[in-house]
């Protein structure tokens, strides 16, 4: 008896939940038909509030519709509430990330105009890939693929910047503090020469305590970061802003994924994703042999 009862209210549970799941669906679904007739339009201005990481994933999105029509970029700030731990604070986009991001984007030729949100009119809100009703472990970069219809190559770099030669023996590191994968370690690497980290101060004091031989750079902006990141002979990083910008300028690559949120898969040449050790740490030796060779 206790039995049937339990199924009737699991039952009843999850009909309620894929009632809640429909309406969610077509309520977005009302929304992309309008994203669809703007995408009409031969001038569109986008608006995106961040994260970083966020950004830099809508553009592929962007590069295939600007093939045809002039695209615009509206950065907002402080709009989205985070709730999480991040190093943007309590808002997805502070103004020194901000500040940082601005000569990067403006730097990419397949964007007609960047500047920050002031109550412009907005064809497309970038920001509704939070509304869509999927699992939103699926590669990040691919929510605006969904969001708009417009799919893109993914094995091409989507920003293109020049290279710093001397950083072209450098392994450039950017580990946020955030979804690490505890079971890594990173202490074989100390057995190479011209180690980079690039990330903040604090993920740079963690990480040396693995790295000694680690030296520390500053970025003034994030276009100097990407041509530095652009210019390494291995990148490796976690789920953060900088594998984003690793996966965008397609330099050699390594990604430590976290356990329980995938979330971001590389896509294209020298590049490759670990959860374990021993992987790592061969994946690690197979690009840097591979470009010692070249």
């Amino acid at each position: 008896m206790l039995k049937n009862i339990l199924k009737r209210v699991k039952f009843r549970k999850n009909l309620r939940k894929k009632k809640e799941y429909e309406k969610e669906f077509y309520t977005i679904e009302s929304k992309l038909k309008l994203i669809n007739k703007k995408l009409k339009k031969k001038e569109i201005s986008f608006l995106h509030s961040g994260h970083l990481g966020d950004i830099i994933n809508s553009l592929p999105a962007i590069k295939e519709i600007a093939k045809n029509r002039k695209c615009n970029l509206y950065i907002d700030s402080k709009k989205y509430l985070n709730l999480g731990t991040h190093s943007s604070g309590k808002f997805f986009l502070n103004e020194n990330s901000i500040n940082k991001l601005l000569p990067l984007l403006n730097s990419i030729d397949y964007i007609n105009k960047v500047q920050l949100y002031k109550k412009e009119k907005i064809d497309i809100d970038l920001n509704l890939f939070r509304e869509l009703p999927i699992n939103f472990n699926m590669d990040s970069v691919r929510w605006y693929f969904h969001l708009t219809g417009i799919h893109n190559q993914l094995s091409l770099p989507y920003i293109n910047v020049e290279k710093v030669k001397i950083f072209e023996n450098s392994i450039v590191i950017m580990r946020s503090l955030i979804r690490q994968n505890k079971f890594i370690n990173y202490k074989f690497i100390n057995k190479y020469e011209n180690i980079l980290f690039v990330g903040l101060p604090d993920e740079y004091k963690d990480l040396k305590k693995s790295i000694k031989n680690m030296k520390y750079h500053e970025c003034k902006n994030f276009l100097e970061l990407a041509r530095i990141i652009k210019s390494c002979k291995i990148f490796i990083g976690n789920l953060s802003f900088g594998f984003a910008l690793a996966e965008a300028v397609k330099c050699p690559r390594l990604l430590e994924t976290h356990l329980d949120f995938p979330l971001i898969y590389p896509n294209g040449k020298d590049s490759y994703d670990f959860f374990f050790q021993e992987h790592f740490e061969s994946l690690f030796k197979k690009i840097y042999n591979k470009k010692l060779a070249s």
